[in-house]
This record gives structure tokens, C-alpha cells and sequence, in this order.
């Protein structure tokens, strides 16, 4: 189970995307980012982190320790961002902390090279949850000691959003042109091979245990936690069988495929040689291994 720590100092804002996560103090010493039921993207954003980064980790990817954070709104009154004091007033009792990496940076593609292997397990694992928030745009890596790290996995399971049209979006392939990863040659169908057979009805339902109750509210048709728990466990299980058929990487071509730094440009060695001609031209118009 997740561990349960209680916030005892709110340290600063991360002003990143829409949630506004920030960085708190906990009373095990430990140092979190923290994201809040109160944000504007609701529960359902931290119900996708648990899913998602503990899926992960059980694949063997790694992710951050996640805990659930007790919040006690009366830690942010010293607080001078009235938006800030007023997420926090909307985020008492349990919230969803990820543990802090001192040091750590950003994923930059020209500056750190991924396997296929590595780089196929995590393009396959996004597709196996919809995440389309690891683009070469915002790539929601980091490298800390060297090694990769997911973390931002809050716009995953974009299905639990419309519950009734879940079988049919879970059914559709997943395209990964754009994927941060896609310039390094992912060998999706050895990743396929290697994870799908671990994704069983037992692995999920242990995942899902990990979501508290109170952030799985009743939809239309699933009346409550222990049947969206089901809800979720099934979309994810049937996807688990096909999406390895359906990774829509693109072709590395003069004007098809990823925009990403190193795919059209030849900057690594997945990407093959740097390109001549028509090629070179077109990955002078699209910025080639700009950000």
C-alpha cells in the first residue's frame, strides 16, 4: 500500500501546466511534489498518477515513490499567492505526493541516448494508458544518476473522463510519432512480447488497491469504487492485449513523422544518418533539432 505521510511545511509553487503542484515537507523528513484534489482537473488527475506510476513501476519502469500526503489547509495561511492559499483550502485531507529528485533534469534528447529497449518499454506502456503527455514537446522525463525516470502521468486514461465511450477509445491505436522517445528506434513489439503477459487481472487489481476510496467517485453506471476499480481494470486489460499491434510510430521521411530533435535531423543514432537533399531542407523548416 501506499505509504500515508501528513504535509508540515508548503515550501513553493511549481507553476507547470494547470494542476499547480507544488513542493512540501512532510513529517517523515521527506521531501514531495505534491499535487492536490482541489486542482482544476479534480481526483480523476490523481486517480491516473497512482494507476499509471504504480502500473509502471510493477513493469519495471522507473517512477518516483508515490505517497498520499494529509494536507491540513491551515499550513498555507503565511501563504502571500492567493491562488495558492486557495488550493490548499480546496485540497484538505488526502492529496498525492511524488518524491522529490534533488539534482535531477529535464530529458533532452540531444544531450541522453535510450536503448530501443528501454525506449520501446516506455513508448509501449504510454500506449497501453493513452498517455499523450510524454511528446517530444514536454516529455515529462527526467534523468537523475543517469537513468530515466516517468513521472506526469495525470492526462493518462483519457477514457475514465466519458466512461460510456471507454471500450471504443481504448480500442483505437495509439499514435507515437511525437513521442519523446521515438527518435531512439523503440522496439515496440519486444516490449509487447516482454510486458504483456504481466499485465493480468491480479496485477491490476493490486494496482487499483492503491487508490484511496474517496477519489473514485460513482459515474453513471459504475456505482462506486470497487466497480470503477472493475471499470478500469478491464479497459486496461483488453488494451493490454492488442496495443502492441497498434503503436503508430510514423516513418522517419521528408515530410512524415516526428518533429522531435534527432528525427529528421540524424542527431542520434537511431535516427539514422543526417539527411541530404529534399530531407535536410525540410528538417530546416520544421527547426530540426530545435526545442
Amino acid at each position: 500500500m501506499l505509504r500515508e505521510v501528513l504535509a508540515t511545511r508548503y515550501v513553493t509553487p511549481l507553476r507547470e501546466g494547470g494542476s499547480l503542484p507544488g513542493i512540501v515537507e512532510a513529517d517523515d523528513l521527506g521531501t514531495y511534489v505534491m499535487k492536490f484534489t482541489g486542482a482544476g482537473q479534480g481526483p480523476k488527475s490523481l486517480v491516473s498518477e497512482v494507476v499509471c506510476g504504480e502500473l509502471a513501476r510493477r513493469l519495471g519502469l522507473r517512477v518516483p515513490e508515490l505517497v498520499l500526503i494529509g494536507l491540513d489547509p491551515v499550513i498555507g495561511l503565511a501563504e502571500p499567492d492567493q491562488e495558492v492559499q486557495e488550493l490548499l483550502k480546496a485540497s484538505a485531507g488526502t492529496n498525492l505526493g511524488m518524491d522529490y529528485l534533488p539534482g535531477s533534469i529535464g530529458f533532452d534528447p540531444l544531450a541522453y541516448r535510450v536503448d530501443p529497449v528501454e525506449a520501446g518499454r516506455v513508448v509501449w506502456f504510454d500506449a497501453l494508458v493513452n498517455n499523450v503527455d510524454r511528446s517530444w514537446r514536454n516529455p515529462n522525463l527526467l534523468v537523475w544518476h543517469g537513468e530515466l525516470w516517468l513521472i506526469d502521468h495525470g492526462a493518462a486514461l483519457i477514457w475514465h473522463h466519458n466512461w460510456p465511450s471507454a471500450a471504443a477509445s481504448a480500442a483505437r491505436a495509439f499514435a507515437a510519432a511525437d513521442h519523446a522517445l521515438a527518435p531512439f528506434g523503440p522496439d515496440v513489439a519486444g516490449a509487447d512480447a516482454a510486458l504483456a503477459p504481466l499485465v493480468t487481472a491480479e496485477l491490476l487489481d493490486a494496482v487499483l488497491a492503491e487508490v484511496p476510496d474517496a477519489w473514485l467517485a460513482s459515474e453513471p453506471g459504475l456505482d462506486g469504487p470497487d466497480a470503477l476499480r472493475a471499470a478500469y481494470r478491464d479497459t486496461l486489460l483488453a488494451r493490454a492485449a492488442t496495443i502492441g499491434e497498434r503503436v503508430e510510430l510514423g516513418a522517419r521521411t521528408e515530410r512524415r513523422g516526428s518533429g522531435a530533435p534527432g528525427w529528421l535531423t540524424g542527431r542520434t543514432e537511431a535516427a539514422g544518418p543526417e539527411p541530404t537533399g529534399p530531407e535536410a531542407a525540410e528538417a530546416g523548416r520544421t527547426g530540426g533539432a530545435s526545442r
